[in-house]
């Protein structure tokens, strides 16, 4: 997977001994504190990098870590009479705190258009001259903005695959100034004025973004009109995913912020997904009585709504919980006969005091512990939940000895897969792309010996986007989907002594795939164990099978990389690949 920056690989420079894959020759910038260096050369005679000697794999191979001190950091490597020359520029990520009287570029916040309800607070932020006096004048609000001296910088996600995930504290950072207030009548309040006063001088600068007060009584309504709209828990992609609404869903509008709406459950979501009118009500419902019928290897459960409301899903290893958000129930009747998966269905009210939300939670328990996903639509007003049963043999009640895979359906997804889409490189220039491919292609035969179905998402080089991938794994519906990638790091790790097998998920019906295949892997190949991460990535998001990603290896690291283009390594990894998916199976309940 490529989360180191993008290699640049030189293709005049395989022609040469002395190859670098990264950074590219010449200059690179990075607010890393250091990065490492990725390349390879005959191993008959040594690499020197400003003057000293680097440790190599057998093949030669190498990836050396440096310090970086701010601005520029040069590095002379040199094989023989070769010499090539990189320049990093470090800079800093920190806004420059002005010495002048005057606010920082770029600091004043909100920074885009905001809308709230009124009675909320509205918040305000500014980086200007240490020791000053700051306010915000919006409307006839007149807002004191006071010096945060304890500030503390969280890193970003991608720090807890280095294990340096901690907040690094700033005490004395004393430019940082905030002030909330509330503002109780509705309509346009404009741009907010910051004011600075230092030294018996006093500057005015307008912030970025407009703020209006949400009218109480004029009801704004977003219905999502994708399939599977993105809710989250904040304006900004950087927040969390929850849910997805499905198409048709329907909520009041209670907040904007730039391009984000904030709907009336708590959930944002971009407004391109969305179309707006307004209404003389919210959108609610009530719910009565429910319906639950058999359909192919799976149970469909109809919930009858006045409107197409917000819903949200819980998994755990006893049951599958949904909630209806904005709904009241009237229910005296559920007709849900004994069904081959599902052991019972509870529900209860639930509300949020003082809010004015009222929601409904039914609960699932299953006769299983494992859970072989779902997927929700609306047609109408009625929201439709498919709950999938197990396969045919899981569990080890119909397996043929010699084909324990019969009547299983497995998706497999070789990463990346063009040349616009390399993936991680090895430190001779080999990517990511074409190693998944083999891989994902001996794996595919060994699972089909087994008596699986198999779907590959990609034979070639196929140009796929991750939503191309997912599109696909929700059409087919496959038992099981397993993308196969092998690992780089952010350049602030480690390459030569980070290694090892990583499996992430991100839905629970996962989880026991996912350690266990790690498991297997780790124990049968002998190989060192990255970890297991629950991962908000694309290719582990599909609720509609229980979806897995295998990160096999380091390409960046000089000695795992050898262990992953050996061709006999490669076999035997496919083997037990698809020996572990049979052992899972088996034990699955």
């Amino acid at each position: 997977t490529t989360i180191m920056a993008s290699p640049v690989l030189a293709q005049q420079e395989q022609q040469q001994s002395l190859l670098v894959v990264y950074p590219k020759t010449g200059e690179y910038t990075t607010a890393s504190p250091r990065t490492f260096i990725i390349g390879t050369a005959p191993p008959d005679a040594e690499v020197l990098v400003n003057g000293q000697s680097i440790e190599r794999s057998p093949a030669g191979h190498f990836a050396p870590s440096f310090s970086l001190n701010m601005g520029e950091n040069t590095f002379t490597l040199r094989y023989k009479d070769e010499e090539k020359a990189i320049v990093v520029n470090r800079v800093s990520n920190d806004p420059v705190v002005p010495q002048g009287v005057a606010f920082a570029e770029s600091t004043l916040t909100p920074a885009v258009d905001i809308a709230r309800m009124p009675g909320e607070l509205i918040c305000f932020s500014a980086i200007a001259t240490p020791d000053s006096q700051l306010s915000v004048r919006l409307g006839s609000l007149n807002i004191p903005l006071l010096s945060q001296s304890q500030v503390a910088n969280l890193p970003s996600n991608l720090s807890v695959l280095t294990g340096d995930n901690q907040p690094v504290p700033r005490d004395n950072f004393t430019g940082f100034y905030q002030g909330c207030a509330k503002a109780e009548n509705s309509g346009e309040l404009g741009k907010p004025t910051f004011q600075l006063t230092k030294n018996g001088r006093t500057i005015s600068q307008e912030g970025p973004g407009k703020v209006t007060i949400m009218s109480p009584t004029m009801f704004e309504v977003a219905e999502v009109t994708v399939d599977g709209g993105i809710a989250r828990t904040g304006p900004s992609t950087d927040h969390s995913r929850l849910t997805p609404l499905p198409k048709g869903t329907r909520a009041l509008i209670t907040g904007r912020e730039g391009e984000f709406l904030r709907l009336d459950y708590g959930a944002w979501i971009k407004a391109e997904e969305t179309k707006i009118f307004t209404d003389a009500i919210p959108p609610r419902s009530f719910i009565r009585s429910l319906l639950a019928r058999p359909a192919a290897n799976a149970t469909e459960v109809f919930f009858p709504l006045q409107a197409a409301v917000p819903v949200s899903v819980e998994q755990n290893d006893s049951g599958f919980s949904i909630t209806l958000h904005n709904t009241i129930a009237q229910t005296d009747t559920i007709r849900f006969d004994d069904d081959p998966y599902i052991e019972r269905l509870d529900w209860q009210p639930v509300i949020s005091p003082g809010q004015g939300e009222q929601a409904v939670k039914y609960t699932f328990r299953f006769k299983s512990k494992q859970q072989w996903g779902y997927k929700l639509r609306y047609e109408g007003t009625t929201l439709i939940l498919t709950l999938r049963h197990p396969p045919v043999g899981a569990g080890g009640n119909t397996f043929q000895s010699d084909r324990p895979l019969a009547g299983m359906n497995i998706l497999i997804d070789p990463g990346h897969g063009s040349e616009n889409d390399l993936g991680a490189v090895g430190p001779n220039g080999y990517p990511e792309k074409d190693v998944v491919l083999k891989v994902s292609k001996l794996f595919r035969d060994e699972l089909v010996k087994r008596g699986a179905s198999v779907v590959m998402t990609r034979e070639g080089d196929d140009d796929l986007w991750p939503k191309d991938r997912v599109e696909i794994i929700e059409a087919e519906e496959p038992d099981l989907a397993l993308s196969v990638h092998y690992n780089a790091l952010p350049d602030y790790g480690n390459a030569m002594e980070t290694k090892g097998i990583g499996t992430f998920w991100y839905h629970p019906q996962a989880h026991g795939l996912a350690v266990f295949l790690h498991n297997y892997l780790t124990e049968q190949l002998r190989r060192p164990s990255y970890g297991v991460f629950w991962n908000n990535l694309a290719l582990a998001r599909p609720a509609i099978a229980p979806s897995v990603l295998l990160e096999l290896g380091f390409m960046i690291n000089p000695y795992e990389f050898e262990w992953i283009v050996d061709p006999q390594e490669q076999q035997k990894l496919a083997e037990v690949l698809a020996d572990g998916v049979v052992e899972w199976v088996k034990q699955t309940e």
